[in-house]
């Protein structure tokens, strides 16, 4: 592989990633408030049918993006009433939302099935994209994709660097203290969980105008992106940058079942193309598993020196959620 070729491929990963950026990052906000979007995968593609139908009916791609945002925020308003002020479960009703919305997508998706609409064009930086490898690599796309590169360091300065942002870690992890420090907790989980909603439209949105142009239902190969993006959103310990790391991960792992495709004729292209998400899967494990009792025999016995090794990776994976996710909080 030439290097120019090289170059194309991963700024190709970057485009492909940003919409499973924009997918984490909300629900590292929601989740941080203590409130699981588990509607996210039938969100994902409800906002990507009505972000394209939008855009194809109004001629206006802008347009389709904001419906996506407003569809992934009203879906996730539902998560907040249902979880925050009827106290109902949070798994449950999400896991009902995804299949409702994808259901929806399908069925009001159909008169726009294959349909040929807009796209979001590619937007050259000047000067910075005629920087040799880092301009073709980072400033050779679309706005979107430049949004998700700004956002990821937006999230984490906003979570780790602003006073609002250590108000959310409080509500996340101890509601009540936060409670005594003056945060309306229940308005402001309200507020995070729609807002990451919303992040979560416009990665449905980004699909369908911009990675994978159109709407063509069942075959759109987006039924379970979200389930990824929940378990990149785990993998990054709740963590903007770490996220959006495991996002760059899984898009590379895709990209290399292309690649390598050609090189091994005797693996069926299948494998190749499913194999990111049992990979995604088996990260996630060495997340959870680092204080099993188990591990801890297991490493004892090893030799010091792999000991050491392995116990560091081990710690450097390891992530706990927010203490508070998933707990309905009371002010009395």
């Amino acid at each position: 592989m030439d290097t120019q070729t090289l170059i194309t491929g991963l700024a190709g990963v970057l485009f492909a990633a940003a919409p499973i950026v924009f997918a984490v990052l909300g629900e590292t906000f929601s989740e941080r408030a203590g409130v699981i979007n588990l509607s996210m995968n039938g969100s994902i593609l409800l906002s990507a049918m009505g972000g394209f139908a939008v855009a194809y009916s109004t001629e206006n791609i802008f347009l389709g993006f904001l419906a996506g945002v407003l569809i992934g925020a009203f879906v996730a308003l539902i998560v907040a009433f249902a979880s925050i002020t009827l106290k109902q479960s949070q798994v449950a009703v999400g896991f009902v939302l995804t299949l409702v919305c994808r259901d929806l997508s399908y069925f009001l998706g159909n008169p726009f099935m294959g349909l040929p609409g807009p796209r979001l064009p590619s937007l050259p930086i000047p000067l910075l994209s005629k920087i040799p490898v880092i301009g073709p690599l980072l400033f050779n796309a679309d706005l979107m994709t430049y949004f998700s590169y700004l956002l990821i360091f937006l999230a984490w300065a906003w979570i780790y660097r602003t006073r609002p942002g250590l108000m959310l870690q409080g509500i996340g992890e101890r509601p009540a203290a936060a409670f005594v420090r003056g945060a309306n907790v229940n308005l402001m989980r309200y507020v995070y969980t729609v807002l990451g909603g919303g992040f979560i439209g416009l990665a449905g949105a980004t699909y369908s105008l911009s990675v994978k142009a159109g709407w063509n239902g069942t075959i759109s190969g987006l039924d379970g992106i979200g389930w990824i993006a929940l378990s990149i959103t785990i993998f990054g310990g709740w963590n903007p940058l770490r996220a959006a790391f495991g996002a760059y991960l899984f898009a590379l792992l895709q990209w290399l079942g292309l690649v390598l495709q050609p090189s091994l004729p005797g693996i069926p292209s299948q494998v190749l193309q499913v194999a990111p998400f049992p990979l995604m899967i088996l990260t996630l494990l060495f997340v959870n598993i680092g204080n099993a009792e188990w591990v801890e025999r297991t490493l004892a016995a090893m030799p010091e020196s792999t000991r050491r090794v392995l116990a560091r990776l081990l710690r450097a994976l390891r992530a706990s959620p927010p203490a508070a996710l998933g707990v309905p909080f009371e002010s009395e």
